[in-house]
């Protein structure tokens, strides 16, 4: 515990001499950063940290998944952990929409919005030729249909080797899961297979113990090249109401919502939770990736959180891929407010389909920085869709007025994504703990059901 308690102490550390090196580079160069500042702290950030985390993260999901089912072991015990596993993801991510477009409806950080600096946004955004401006073109014209189909795609991969190779991780998962289940079903012919992966998934944790010990300074450097980029200005701009609002919907979710559905169904005391997990949030903060930050929420979860095996190995996983609060918020709080800078009515229709596709765009988005400023692309092609021809649509293009803040708003996002995943394991920890026996209904008293996990002397048990 001394060591894991000086590790928590070196990343912290290394989140404020970040925010504080970047916003001094920031104002020492008026905002002007040279390049090689911005390129030397991503490069070191990126490849000793990222690039390590990113590694490992293939065949930890794939051997996690795999031990996973098998430690479930019955296929009827795994229909139940992943159906309320999918009910919480697409309830507490519907709740995150709602939640995001009554605040930016209420608070109406769009109007008024200057129209000069509008019409700069969306001429710049249309003149470059960058990743984010690609990956937009890209996914314009899919609409829900296109998005829907991407997911079954992902879900049943012609080829789950290419797949893992490109870093794909839902493919990998939906294979993983697939060849866990047949492998239980071989009885003592494939226990020689379960016990390579839990092999392989224990070197990958152990690997992942090592490499934590770079975070102080990878995370230190993401977040300075970070700030450096923008400043904290950026606050106080045009866009400072916008991104208020943002702020306000993930703290309300991530730190009322999420708490109280953990203190309902898991029976936990959230904030302690929260405190067991501060390493994997604070990770999920500097590397703004929910994916690369998988292998420390795992990690995070079994070793100061209290998760089962089961859990951390089979929910977080699945959550990483599929299951962002913070993402879907974002969205829909962000695609009300450009069609607020436009001047763009939405009536209780339209805001509907926000709700709709911004839950399903966020099942879709990619674990990687800026993937929801992407999947928003889908979000607003189906509100377009629905309004009238003579009412004026949003183009495309709009996004870049919001392109210069998303990198902080992502990070905070995506620690709102990793809370949730860690909400969702420790949930269903308490109603599948690794001790054999049924499991517990979701408003049981706590040891209640035979295999209830008992309090243990850290105090991570259910409460």
């Amino acid at each position: 515990m001394k060591k894991q308690n000086l590790l928590t102490a070196a990343i912290f550390a290394g989140l404020v001499l970040g925010l504080i090196a970047g916003e001094l580079l920031f104002r020492h160069y008026s905002g002007d950063v040279p390049t090689s500042w911005l390129d030397g702290l991503n490069f070191v950030g990126d490849t000793f940290f990222m690039r390590l985390l990113k590694m490992v993260l293939v065949p930890l999901v794939a051997s996690s998944v795999i031990a996973g089912v098998a430690s479930i072991g019955d296929p009827s015990q795994l229909g139940r952990v992943g159906g309320w596993t999918v009910v919480y993801y697409f309830s507490t991510m519907a709740a995150a929409v709602i939640l995001g477009v009554v605040l930016v409806s209420q608070i109406g950080p769009g109007e008024g919005f200057p129209s000069e600096l509008r019409i700069e946004s969306v001429v710049a955004f249309d003149a470059q030729q960058g990743t984010i401006q690609t990956r937009v073109s890209e996914a314009s014209g899919t609409g829900l249909w296109g998005a829907f189909q991407n997911i079954c795609k992902q879900l049943i991969p012609s080829n789950p080797v290419g797949a893992a190779a490109q870093g794909q991780l839902l493919p990998t998962i939906s294979f993983s899961l697939l060849l866990g289940i047949v492998l239980t079903t071989l009885g003592s012919k494939g226990r020689p297979v379960l016990d390579f992966f839990q092999s392989l998934f224990e070197a990958m944790m152990k690997l992942v113990g090592w490499i934590l010990w770079l975070a102080p300074l990878g995370v230190g450097c993401l977040v300075a090249w970070t700030v450096a980029r923008i400043g904290s200005v950026a606050l106080v701009g045009p866009l400072g109401k916008y991104m208020l609002t943002v702020f306000i919907g993930l703290l309300l979710h991530g730190a009322i919502v999420l708490p109280l559905v953990l203190w309902l169904v898991g029976r936990t005391n959230p904030y302690r939770f929260m405190w067991q997990m501060k390493d994997a949030l604070m990770t999920a903060f500097g590397t703004d990736s929910s994916s690369a930050t998988l292998p420390v929420t795992i990690e995070t979860a079994q070793k100061s959180g209290g998760c089962s095996k089961r859990s951390s190995e089979f929910v977080l996983p699945l959550g990483a891929t599929i299951n962002m609060d913070g993402t879907a918020l974002y969205e829909a709080v962000a695609v009300v407010f450009l069609f607020q800078c436009f001047g763009i009515d939405l009536g209780p229709v339209q805001l509907g389909i926000v709700v709709l596709t911004a839950t399903l765009a966020a099942v879709g988005a990619a674990g990687i920085p800026s993937a929801g400023l992407v999947t928003m692309v889908i979000v607003v092609e189906a509100v377009n869709g629905s309004l009238g021809d003579q009412t004026p649509h949003l183009p495309l293009a709009a996004v870049g007025i919001i392109l210069g803040v998303d990198r902080i708003l992502d990070m905070c996002r995506t620690t709102v994504n990793v809370w949730g995943d860690s909400v969702g394991a420790k949930i269903i920890t308490r109603l599948a703990p690794d001790t054999p026996g049924s499991v517990p209904a979701p408003g049981s008293a706590p040891g209640s059901a035979p295999g209830s996990a008992p309090e243990n002397s850290s105090g991570n048990a259910s409460e």
